[in-house]
């Protein structure tokens, strides 16, 4: 989601304004994103728009809509209080009903996620795994250790992120880390992919233990009310679980290996 992504003219077609609201107008299809999604504007702000009539069916995410699931994962990054989703929400558009989010501007200079020669991992940064590159040369993928992106390892573990790539954490210069893509959350059952594994086992912080209090205790008010309009009683109430299991151990989430553990692709 940065401007390095290739854009198409958008089709065209003459969208049609909600009540009350800016008309959002389409300026160009992401091509690199495997839903429907289009950059658009609404009034003077650039969004992303991802109409659900775009979504491809999923086999192990049956339940609802990808774009409910967007908006979910920003109600929970505002109740964590750290700005890890970028401002979402459900609107309508040229093509239907989809989720709408502000477009970020990443600071394409920074690395927050990176590919080095086999263990030449740079100072300031944790080791993930090692694989071979398409020239079956050795390499390890590494993550920076920062607290902005220790916060959104610690948001993927509460929302159960099947789909953490590199190219869905959108640096920003001071330190703030931004996530995108979080249609492929909240399953029922344990699906973490992610490539934010640095910190495998460590202890929560003592804000991080904050955070995950503030989601668990918001679903019995506020939040698990909005989330009601979004995700099936289940989620919610798996969502709850991870939690208390969070809250219990007191660590990040170790790769379970029965199962797959890292997106593919990476990046």
């Amino acid at each position: 989601m940065t401007r390095s992504d290739p854009v198409d003219p958008a089709p065209e077609i003459t969208p049609s304004a909600p009540e009350n609201e800016e008309t959002l107008e389409l300026v160009g299809r992401l091509t690199t994103a495997s839903n429907a999604t289009f950059l658009a504007t609404l009034g003077e702000s650039e969004v992303v728009y991802k109409p659900i009539a775009g979504e491809r069916p999923l086999w192990d995410f049956p339940d609802g809509q990808l774009a409910h699931r967007e908006v979910a994962a920003y109600l929970v990054s505002e109740t964590l209080g750290w700005s890890v989703v970028p401002e979402t929400w459900l609107g309508d558009g040229p093509h239907g009903p989809g989720m709408i989010q502000r477009w970020v501007y990443a600071d394409e200079s920074l690395e927050p996620v990176t590919i080095v020669p086999e263990g030449a991992v740079p100072d300031g940064y944790l080791r993930v795994f090692d694989g071979f590159d398409d020239q079956d040369r050795v390499v390890t993928l590494a993550h920076e250790d920062t607290p902005g992106l220790r916060r959104m390892a610690v948001f993927d573990a509460i929302t159960n992120n099947a789909d953490r790539k590199g190219g869905h954490v959108l640096p920003i210069a001071g330190g703030r880390r931004y996530g995108c893509d979080h249609g492929l959350t909240f399953h029922e059952e344990p699906k973490l992919r992610t490539i934010l594994w640095g910190w495998r086992g460590q202890g929560f912080s003592d804000e991080e233990l904050f955070g995950i209090r503030a989601v668990h205790s918001g679903l019995a008010g506020a939040l698990g009310r909005e989330l009601a309009a979004y995700l099936t009683g289940r989620e919610v109430d798996a969502l709850g679980r991870r939690c208390e299991t969070l809250l219990a151990e007191g660590v990040f989430p170790r790769p379970e290996y029965d199962r797959h553990v890292i997106p593919w692709p990476p990046f």
